[in-house]
């Protein structure tokens, strides 16, 4: 099971950054996940600061049937959506974290969240768990 840190669902695996990319990718699919944005933050920065990092991507993932139930019981919800998951580079390994969605959801004080967010958490829990191959 990933490592929690106060918001997130975190691993660190032994693939190379663009394999544990697609392996990211290829398991958000498998748990009803599409990739609604992807920022890649190293050429960000590198072009509007030029400042040279490491790796790292942002990918915006929607579970479209938990996001319209979450929606739906919290229409002001669509400020904390999508649910990011990142996987970047640091100290010679990759690294792969995804939102804690319970933790985040307890912000909004709405109880009828409460499944949607548990539901979800598993989900990225076991995605991040099988995108770093363990």
């Amino acid at each position: 099971m990933p490592a929690t840190t106060s918001f997130t669902l975190t691993t660190t695996t032994g693939e190379e950054f663009p394999n544990a990319v697609d392996r990211v990718r290829a398991e958000l699919k498998e748990e009803g996940f599409g990739v609604l944005c992807e920022i890649d933050v190293q050429a960000t920065l590198k072009e509007k600061l030029g400042v040279d990092g490491e790796p790292y991507v942002i990918l915006g993932a929607c579970n479209p049937a938990l996001a319209h139930a979450a929606l739906a019981a919290e229409p002001e919800l669509g400020t904390l959506l999508p649910c990011n998951v990142v996987v970047y580079r640091r100290g010679g390994e990759t690294h792969i974290s995804a939102i804690d969605a319970e933790r985040m959801l307890s912000i909004v004080g709405n109880d009828n969240l409460l499944p949607i967010a548990d539901e979800v958490r598993e989900k990225l829990a076991r995605v991040v768990e099988r995108a770093a191959g363990n």
